[in-house]
């Protein structure tokens, strides 16, 4: 029963060691949580910096049809072109595919009782939105976003 019992103690501490060395990841952008609040609205840090997630129809790109490009709301890297928009009918902007595949970076969220693939900038960590297997060709894949996370540049 001990051996059991410290078992799972060792598998509970080696699972928090790892979400902190995730958690704890630096980036080419850091900042200071002052920082990210001086930067962003409360909208863009709810999402960006605490994961949230806007409402569905009701934010700045879900129907934009602009050309142009989409940037990360915390360091402006690159993060999706207007190109590869379309519309998913989600009440969210969603893409195809990133501007490059190093653009974004992936990790799975398993809030709500679900697995899903959460989305995140490459260069500061910035929660995006989620990527899920039901987009159009010719990735076939939806990267669901949040407009709060997004910055549009017009071409």
């Amino acid at each position: 029963m001990k051996s059991v019992f410290y078992s799972c103690l060792l598998a509970i501490v080696m699972a928090s060691c790892s979400q902190a060395q995730e958690q704890a990841k630096k980036f080419a952008v850091t900042k200071t949580d002052a920082e990210w609040k001086k930067q962003l609205t409360d909208e863009q840090y709810y999402v960006t910096r605490k994961e949230g997630t806007e409402p569905p129809f009701n934010n700045a790109f879900c129907n934009n049809h602009e050309k142009g490009v989409y940037r990360c709301i915390g360091c402006s890297q690159l993060l999706f072109t207007s190109d590869t928009k379309f519309e998913s009918g989600t009440g969210w902007p969603s893409f195809y595919k990133p501007a490059n595949n190093k653009a974004v970076e992936e990790k799975t969220d398993r809030a709500f009782g679900m697995v899903r693939r959460e989305v995140h900038c490459s260069r500061c960590g910035s929660h995006l939105g989620h990527v899920f297997e039901d987009g159009p060709k010719p990735t076939g894949l939806r990267y669901c976003m949040n407009s709060a996370s997004l910055q549009f540049v017009k071409n």
